[in-house]
């Protein structure tokens, strides 16, 4: 063969392996893909080696209803050791602390303005510094009034004219003198000249240009205007004086608690500033306002202000009791928060813990109330629910639990005390091997008598190992009465590791014993 029909050959060869290489990639890229295609068609089912297909039950709720519960069983010993306490529902007479942050304002309907009914020059100014402190009746400045001269001289004149009239047949000039007077003096107490100027004038008989103008209320100045030469209008506003004897306190309330609150409910405030200091009050009125931002209600505080503790714009704590009437309570402890679910675990006695489904209230320190799901005098979980759940949703997986009895665990009965059966459990080979076993069961009472008529299984239950690709797998043992208390059946392992084991002993519908114990088997994977 010439070198160049060898080249030909090499060429032809090499071009033939390209495309049975691209053929066999084109079908291997074919099948996974129409595979994959049928897997997603459907729901994906994780299944065990050769484990029969089962029937899938769907996991999510349906529409109005919750996924369900599954109760627990626990040995004495697996509750001393997870830490497991109980506690009574009971009936209290309860109120809830509402606490909100609030600002100090001035009573508004506590505050006085001084303005004068003329117009007229400021002469003397007396109170003249914001926050003086006035009392009633104080003078707080004088003016001179043009007006309120003439108005003086009008009076004087028409006093003496009433004196010096001559009385006629009918009293006619005297009648006029009077009225003179009067209309004088009445326009004089229309320019809010007190009694007490008038009388002044009266017995003096003369002017007065500089008049005093007087405090109209007791508090502090917040506001003053009044300037010595200043010229003045009778709408001109000098003084606003605050009577902070009771103040104030605006808080802001979330909305959804300003449904429990009404005007006059007590209410107490603290200050960083005086610890241990509290001051009492109540509620004015809540507002007729939402802000959008934050969704809270404003609402007013009247409060008493002894030594003027309480100073505007300070910043306080309220706190207000809300009374809730008697209510049922459990310990904030034994609520277990699941998602959208609140769940309470009851104590049935002897191991048996049933969770229920509950509606809870505010909560109060360290008790929150129930608003339904639970009985006055039940027994639930106090504590360690987390580590309950997660055993009842373990048992649930194993699906070995049959729920006790109404009335499991309450009072034994008239003719006798609860049976109490002593479970031995063996296997063979033991311990056992991947492949087929048999286990054994051995049934005792406590007069250490054995147990016959009894349904025995035994499940034997391994989680997922999503790390090593392996599924969950379950098998179970349906054991048969072979005499003298002893049960016995085949069981088939998949694989070899460590099992959980859970048997059950039922008499009917009754499970009268249980136990539960972990098996490692041999014989590889």
């Amino acid at each position: 063969m010439s070198e160049r029909t060898y080249k030909q050959a090499f060429a032809i060869s090499a071009v033939i392996c390209l495309v049975l290489a691209g053929t066999l990639a084109y079908v291997i890229w074919g099948r996974r893909y129409f595979a994959t295609g049928s897997e997603n068609s459907s729901p994906i089912i994780a299944k065990g080696p050769d484990v029969p297909e089962q029937p899938v039950a769907s996991t999510v709720p349906s529409s109005g209803s919750s996924a369900s519960l599954t109760p627990v069983q626990l040995s004495p010993q697996r509750m001393q050791a997870i830490g497991v306490k109980n506690a009574l529902v009971e009936m209290r007479n309860v109120s809830n602390e509402l606490r909100v942050p609030g600002n100090v304002e001035m009573n508004q309907r506590q505050l006085a303005y001084v303005q004068t009914r003329f117009p007229g020059w400021i002469q003397k100014v007396f109170a003249n510094a914001t926050y003086q402190y006035v009392r009633k009746g104080q003078p707080l400045f004088t003016i001179y009034s043009p007006d309120l001269v003439s108005t003086e001289q009008e009076y004087l004149l028409a006093k003496q004219n009433q004196q010096s009239f001559a009385r006629d047949a009918h009293g006619t000039a005297a009648h006029e003198g009077d009225w003179l007077l009067q209309a004088a003096a009445e326009r004089l107490r229309q320019f809010g000249v007190p009694p007490s100027e008038i009388a002044r004038l009266e017995q003096t008989g003369t002017v007065q240009h500089d008049v005093s103008i007087d405090s109209s209320a007791s508090g502090y100045i917040t506001e003053f205007n009044a300037l010595p030469n200043q010229y003045v209008q009778a709408e001109t506003k000098l003084y606003t004086i605050a009577d902070l004897s009771t103040v104030w306190v605006n808080a802001n309330v979330f909305q959804t608690d300003v449904g429990a609150l009404k005007p006059g409910m007590a209410a107490t405030v603290t200050v960083d500033a005086y610890p241990g200091r509290t001051l009492k009050g109540r509620i004015d009125q809540v507002l007729p306002q939402v802000d959008t931002t934050t969704r809270t209600v404003p609402v007013r505080f009247v409060f008493n202000n002894p030594g003027i503790a309480l100073k505007p714009g300070m910043y306080v704590n309220v706190s207000i009791a809300v009374p809730l009437g008697h209510q049922v309570v459990i310990p904030a402890s034994g609520v277990l928060h699941s998602g959208t679910r609140d769940i309470a675990f009851i104590d049935r006695g002897d191991g048996y813990l049933e969770p229920r489904e509950i509606e809870v209230g505010p909560r109060l320190d360290d008790h929150v109330v129930v608003l339904k799901g639970l009985k006055l005098g039940e027994r639930i979980v106090s504590s360690a629910n987390f580590l309950v759940d997660s055993e009842s949703q373990l048992q649930a997986a194993i699906g070995s639990f049959t729920p006790p009895p109404p009335g499991a665990g309450a009072a034994p009965a008239i003719n006798g005390p609860a049976e109490r059966i002593a479970v031995d459990f063996s296997t063979d080979p033991s311990p056992p091997h991947k492949g087929a076993n048999s286990v054994r069961v051995k049934l005792t009472s406590s007069d250490s008598k054995p147990v016959a008529g009894a349904e025995v299984t035994a499940t034997f239950f391994m989680a997922a190992m999503p790390a090593m690709g392996m599924a969950a797998v379950r098998s179970v043992a349906t054991l048969r009465e072979k005499g003298d208390g002893v049960y016995e059946g085949p069981l088939n392992l998949e694989t070899s590791g460590t099992w959980q084991v859970t048997v059950v002993v039922k008499r009917g519908s009754q499970t009268v014993a249980s136990k539960q114990l972990s098996v490692s088997a041999t014989g590889g994977m």
